[in-house]
């Protein structure tokens, strides 16, 4: 799934916590880091903020129900 256009990246990540299962972050080069870590939510948010906006993340979540949150979180903003 593609997350696009992310303002509030503290905001992103409070969503990405609230998730049940596994979400991962995969790269360009089709590496998967594991986005409910503190360690590689921070390894993270210094890569990408480079750009205060991120444009677009490739994101997989695993549980059905963490897929709808980050529906709702692309919709919506929450």
């Amino acid at each position: 799934m593609k997350i696009m256009n992310i303002t509030d990246v503290e905001e992103f990540f409070k969503v990405i916590d609230s998730c049940k299962g596994k979400v991962e972050l995969v790269s360009t080069e089709g590496d998967r880091i594991n986005l409910k870590s503190k360690l590689s939510q921070f390894i993270s948010i210094a890569q990408l903020l480079s750009p205060s906006i991120i444009d677009e993340l490739e994101i997989l979540a695993y549980e059905p129900e963490d897929v709808n949150t980050l529906i709702q979180y692309m919709m919506n903003g929450k």
